[in-house]
């Protein structure tokens, strides 16, 4: 360059050779893993070697002001969340499109660090990447009254660097092997069988992408190929599916592990485990459907359960429990421990009442029990499948960003909320077409604003018999 040599700096201010704290030498692609962060994420410093070498000599310190960021424009996104097929028979996908690079910088006679930007060309409209595709799933989290979202602040972190959960699937979607896939042939009456058959099959690698192909009721196979729509159909459809399965009990929106000997057998808990990491990996949603007590405990932030009596799905149980809890006398009790011995004994936790305080410390005990000890196989399991493609580490490290993945939350549908899902494509501009499609434009948003303002009243069977 005209101002000469350059070298390229950590943020700590040493020069780049080896990747820190190895001998292994820089390469973009390690630095990413080792740091484990998305490409469009890392900093790294230029500056001339004149400007280091003097440092070196002075040992005096950088300003914050030479300091400049290498920004990567947002909607760089090197992979697609689909792949494109030649053809319906083909077994490797064909990646069509490419994304191409070029970098520009202005060279002044400053000797101070200089700013470096990347520009990349927009990739095609039919191109779907995965910070798009996830957050049409990623819910978002408005204000509410319900109760959950006191249990969403246990897991509130600092994101001022304005990290997404797309931001982190797509981190763990660079491991995702493009030029070879999965297939599922599903049925949507019965999606869970068509999965499980793919999930097992001895071929499955959960680093392939998918391929997915419905077929009618009566076993004809739809004259489509998966551009991305049958894969997140089909990735929907199995969340929803899997909620209905005996591996869970529970609340509808608040659902905890059980243990069934026939799911152990076919080692259930692992394969749906596997099946939430690999759907939220591939840009799908995930089950909506834990208890954020579950939740806590599965990514190591309680190493106790700390679930409500109310959340014991045995009515007898729940009823000798709240007994016990509400006692308000020692011999009562004590009569109370001697009923429910055998209840007691089985958990572990049946002792001899000597202060009134005791209760507590007994329903604690038992509820942990009921809902981590006896579970210990299942619960094992199931993390086991998440671990899949990395994904129980994303939860480890960023339990906000995938709360609402993971954990039912309520969210307010706005009229900016589903205007943001759509992107519009127009017509050539100044085309008459192109004016008449942007009046039309306006009027589809005023009708969502109208439709946002209506004060929706649910109306009974017995009340519409009577209007």
């Amino acid at each position: 360059m005209e101002d000469g040599e350059y070298v390229l700096l950590y943020p700590d201010g040493s020069q780049v050779k080896n990747i820190p704290g190895t001998d292994t030498p820089f390469t973009i692609e390690k630095y990413k893993e080792a740091i484990g962060k998305p490409y469009q994420r890392l900093t790294l410093y230029i500056c001339t070697l004149e400007v280091m070498s003097h440092r070196n000599d002075s040992d005096s310190e950088d300003e914050a002001d030479d300091e400049v960021v290498v920004r990567v424009p947002p909607n760089m996104s090197p992979l697609s969340d689909t792949v494109l097929w030649e053809s319906l028979e083909s077994s490797t996908p064909d990646l069509r499109s490419t994304t191409s690079q070029s970098s520009s910088g202005q060279t002044k006679s400053e000797s101070r660090p200089k700013q470096m930007t990347t520009s990349v060309d927009q990739p095609s409209t039919s191109r779907e990447f995965y910070n798009t595709y996830t957050d049409i799933y990623a819910p978002v989290v408005i204000e509410s009254s319900s109760s959950d979202s006191g249990e969403e602040e246990k897991f509130q972190e600092d994101h001022s660097d304005g990290l997404t959960a797309a931001d982190v699937v797509l981190n763990l979607s660079q491991k995702l092997d493009t030029k070879s896939c999965s297939r599922f042939n599903i049925n949507r009456s019965n999606v869970w069988d068509g999965a499980i058959r793919g999930f097992k099959r001895s071929s499955y690698d959960p680093s392939y992408t998918l391929m997915v192909k419905f077929t009618d009721d009566v076993g004809l196979t739809e004259d489509a190929v998966d551009t991305g729509g049958p894969t997140r159909e089909f990735l929907t459809l199995l969340m929803d599916s899997i909620k209905t399965r005996q591996v869970f009990y529970g609340k509808d929106n608040a659902k905890y592990l059980s243990f069934d000997c026939k799911a152990v057998e076919e080692d259930e808990y692992f394969q749906i485990g596997r099946m939430i990491a690999v759907s939220c990996v591939n840009g799908g949603p995930g089950p909506r459907c834990l208890s954020p007590n579950l939740f806590l405990y599965l990514i190591g932030k309680s190493k106790i359960i700390e679930a409500p009596i109310e959340d014991i799905h045995d009515e007898e149980v729940k009823k000798a429990l709240l007994e016990i809890k509400s006692t308000t006398s020692l011999g009562e009790l004590r009569g109370l421990t001697e009923k429910h011995s055998s209840m007691l004994q089985t958990a572990g936790c049946c002792r001899f009442m000597r202060t009134l305080e005791d209760q507590k410390k007994v329903v604690k005990d038992y509820i942990q029990w009921y809902f981590i000890y006896r579970n210990h196989h299942s619960i094992q399991r199931f993390k086991e499948g998440l671990a899949t493609l990395d994904f129980i580490n994303a939860l480890e490290q960023h339990p906000s960003l995938f709360f609402s993945f993971m954990c039912y939350t309520e969210t307010k549908l706005t009229a900016d909320v589903l205007e943001n899902i759509f992107q519009v494509e127009f017509s050539p501009p100044g085309s008459t077409r192109c004016q008449e499609e942007t009046r039309v434009l306006g009027y589809w948003r005023d009708y969502l604003l109208y439709v946002e303002g209506i004060d929706f009243k649910i109306i009974r069977p017995a009340e519409s018999s009577m209007h």
